[in-house]
């Protein structure tokens, strides 16, 4: 993940405050847990991307020879896997 947990829970909080002064949404009960819910949300979204660089880089260990050599630039393969497995999903990055 990209961003620091401190950054995506001010991130989640300056979502529900906005939120809140819309009035898009009006929290009965704790703040606190409104927050948590979209920290979790936003956390979640951010580790897709994470589980598609994981399985990226797991799918080019077949061409890790051809990478060594020289044979393969691996950023430019890493990208283009990347992007095709992420439209086939219809992941947006």
């Amino acid at each position: 993940m990209r961003l620091s947990k401190e950054r995506v829970h001010h991130m989640a909080e300056s979502i529900a405050a906005r939120l809140q002064q819309e009035g898009q949404v009006a929290i009965v009960g704790d703040p606190k847990a409104f927050v948590e819910q979209i920290d979790r949300a936003i956390v979640e979204e951010l580790s897709v991307e994470d589980r598609l660089n994981a399985e990226v880089r797991q799918l080019l260990k077949v061409y890790e020879q051809d990478i060594e050599r020289g044979h393969v630039d691996f950023q430019r393969m890493f990208t283009m896997v990347k992007s095709k497995l992420a439209k086939e999903r219809g992941i947006i990055l």
